[in-house]
């Protein structure tokens, strides 16, 4: 099974066929517009969608092949910006994430409210808007923390393990603020278990600047029946 996410940077409804050129079984889109306000435009995607946030042209949204078995599994997110968890084929679990101010904080508290659910037949992808380089020793509440607190129930950072690149040292950038290749950042993660890994790329060609100001990522899984 393939999962793209990617930070679409807005109207998704002008650019959606660019990402599923990528063919994927489920794609998580973050600061998508819910597609019930263009359903002209969505209604022509043959994927089921599932959209959740309070700004109708901004949001989280997952699109999910017509094959697969999905359930809200209706974590509260306790007004807490943007996540969703959903059971996929009775088979593991996908938290959803696009983490807004004040980006690891909020996170961490939405982990931290829902741990004891949390397993290692788990995927957890999205923007997180984090990067342990911006950790403060005086706070508990930052990326360190989140990693740990996923390893701990045997969840690694697939970017981390592939590549055993440091946390906060990382080569392949996923973000440009402003579009700006000199100011390049690893921001968009994705966590599960190692044995499910079978590929994960992210898409660092820089044509993908013209459409977002995030690189998407691939991540493909095989789980045991």
């Amino acid at each position: 099974m393939k999962i793209v996410s990617w930070n679409c940077n807005g109207k998704f409804r002008v650019k959606y066929d660019v990402i599923f050129k990528i063919n994927a079984d489920i794609y998580v889109i973050q600061e998508c517009e819910n597609p019930k306000k263009y359903p002209t435009v969505f209604n022509k995607i043959p994927m089921q969608s599932f959209w959740t946030g309070s700004d109708e042209n901004k949001g989280l949204c997952v699109f999910v092949s017509p094959e697969i078995i999905i359930r809200d599994n209706q974590w509260d997110t306790y007004a807490l910006r943007h996540f969703a968890s959903y059971r996929i084929d009775d088979r593991f679990d996908l938290l959803c994430v696009w983490a807004s101010k004040p980006y690891i904080e909020e996170y961490y508290i939405y982990q931290s409210i829902h741990f004891n659910k949390f397993h290692k037949d788990m995927v957890i992808i999205g923007d997180f808007n984090s990067n342990r380089i911006w950790d403060k020793e005086n706070k508990e509440r930052n990326h360190s923390a989140v990693v740990r607190q996923l390893e701990g129930v045997g969840l690694v950072s697939t970017y981390h393990y592939l590549t055993k690149e440091p946390q906060g040292e990382e080569q392949q950038p996923t973000f440009f603020l402003y579009r700006d290749p000199s100011r390049a950042y690893h921001i968009d993660h994705c966590f599960t278990n190692p044995a499910f890994i079978r590929d994960y790329r992210i898409e660092n060609n820089r044509e993908w600047l013209v459409y977002s100001d995030h690189f998407p990522m691939q991540l493909e899984i095989e789980i045991d029946a």
